[in-house]
């Protein structure tokens, strides 16, 4: 079958397509014809050599995928071969067939392509863990996104809008992101580059985020931790700004704030799996009657690899970005006659 090594760390040009072997699925897997994967950032900090995929895990890059059961291994119920769906992967996505953990698979929403599908995975299970679990969002609660436009961040303002009742406030670099965000139902969106802390004050007061979710890290956690209301919990899923920051430990204690973070890859089957049954509960009904939406921003074959990773290097996309594994099923809807 054909897959995406990483020949060394760098750029988009070490992404190379090279043959390899059928991975065969083990008690409590299934092995996935994948049809469509998507792009996400850490995929990125992987080709970079910035992101090693945990022990045992292989070094095939790709974290969600969608497409059709081809095997299915030992203990597994509930799935057959031929069943569409799509999963969150602990790698290897970018191949014609991946193995998963039976647990972390879920139905293809009713009416989604397998592209669209392939761009929920990564996203929700994302979202999910850091807002509504780690950040204990709360009813009408108010949420700040940090980058809103990201496959994440339009899932997190989805989530909490609908879910939660939020008020949500959002940070974007352009006037077409912050547009979006406001679409998906962001109450204001406030541009990155300018004073969106001073921004944010006006609009809606002192100490008025109860959670927010960051990948910077950096300078910004000190000035994210001044807008926290009491017992606001500040969440990292990562640290792109950089890894330390200086604190105000006086101003934590007084205001009883948390500062959490998470990798979702290594954490087990069953978390993961916990994850996926709430989502396919909570989540998928909203997806499946239009309230909640996917964004592909564009679509290229797995030859074209290099380009789609070359488009989140240059921070170019609105939505999800995809590889086609096989362009004519893989924009076929599950279902439809």
């Amino acid at each position: 079958m054909r897959i995406v090594e990483i020949t060394r760390p760098g750029g988009p040009e070490v992404l190379q397509i090279v043959e390899g072997p059928v991975p065969v699925p083990g008690r409590g897997e299934v092995l996935l014809q994948v049809l469509a994967a998507s792009v996400n950032r850490p995929d990125i900090q992987q080709r970079r050599g910035l992101y090693p995929p945990p022990p045992g895990v292989t070094n095939i890059p790709g974290l969600d995928a969608a497409g059709r059961i081809a095997a299915v291994g030992e203990g597994v119920s509930g799935l057959a071969i031929g069943d569409a769906v799509c999963a969150l992967t602990n790698g290897g996505a970018y191949a014609d067939q991946v193995v998963v953990p039976a647990v972390q698979c879920m139905p293809v929403p009713a009416g989604f392509s397998f592209i669209e599908a392939a761009s929920l995975p990564e996203a929700l299970f994302t979202a999910w863990n850091n807002i509504i679990w780690l950040g204990r969002l709360g009813e009408a609660e108010t949420l700040l996104v940090q980058g809103g436009s990201s496959g994440v961040g339009m899932a997190g303002i989805q989530m909490a809008k609908l879910l939660r009742r939020a008020r949500v406030f959002a940070t974007a670099s352009t006037a077409e992101k912050r547009d979006a965000c406001t679409q998906l139902g962001a109450d204001a969106v406030f541009d990155y580059r300018e004073d969106w802390a001073g921004a944010i004050r006006r609009h809606a007061g002192e100490h008025c985020v109860d959670v927010a979710l960051d990948a910077q890290a950096g300078p910004n956690v000190q000035v994210q931790l001044d807008l926290m209301a009491p017992d606001g919990r500040l969440v990292f899923i990562a640290s792109h700004q950089g890894p330390t920051a200086e604190v105000n430990i006086r101003d934590l204690v007084r205001r009883r704030l948390t500062l959490t973070g998470s990798t979702l890859r290594p954490r087990p089957p069953a978390y993961k799996g916990k994850i996926a049954q709430a989502l396919v509960a909570q989540v998928w009904p909203l997806l499946e009657t239009g309230r909640m939406t996917t964004r592909i921003h564009s679509v290229f074959p797995l030859t074209q690899v290099q380009q789609a990773h070359a488009v989140l290097d240059a921070n170019e996309q609105l939505g999800k970005v995809v590889l086609s594994l096989d362009e004519e099923q893989a924009r076929d809807v599950p279902g439809r006659a």
